[in-house]
């Protein structure tokens, strides 16, 4: 899937940070969250990184399809939406392919349900208010799925 960072920097690929390592290509990103606003945000936060947004979805059942249609490298999930929560698009998504990590973005309160994430396959719960731990968390379950 993703490989490792070359240290040569005449041949490293053009969309390569500097600062991280995370992989040989730029990530590719699916983002699912029912607000725009929170999508708009997290599609610069995430292009600002050097990384590929390759889908987004606003309810968890086409948040779903995405992930079987583009197998992405990580996806960030929101907790909240219209048709069903994150944690159950997340339970599909890992029964799907285990292999790619799901981040959980959300607003609510996240006290008394980390048990229930693990068990959907949710590798890191970040809440929005701390959206500068975003970044670290999606390197972390990079890293973890390449080791």
């Amino acid at each position: 899937m993703l490989g490792r960072m070359s240290n040569d920097p005449v041949n490293a690929h053009p969309y390569q940070a500097s600062n991280t390592e995370v992989g040989s290509l730029p990530l590719r990103v699916l983002i699912v969250d029912d607000s725009e606003t929170t999508r708009r945000i997290l599609r610069t936060i995430i292009s600002s990184h050097y990384w590929f947004v390759c889908g987004e979805a606003e309810s968890g059942w086409s948040g779903v399809q995405k992930f079987e249609e583009l197998k992405p490298d990580v996806v960030i999930l929101d907790l909240s939406m219209p048709d069903i929560s994150g944690i159950e698009a997340a339970q599909w998504m890992t029964e799907s392919d285990p292999t790619i990590p799901v981040i959980l973005f959300t607003v609510l309160e996240t006290a008394g349900i980390e048990n229930e994430a693990r068990r959907a396959g949710i590798r890191a719960i970040v809440a929005k208010a701390q959206v500068w731990n975003l970044l670290t968390n999606i390197e972390k379950v990079v890293r973890q799925n390449l080791n």
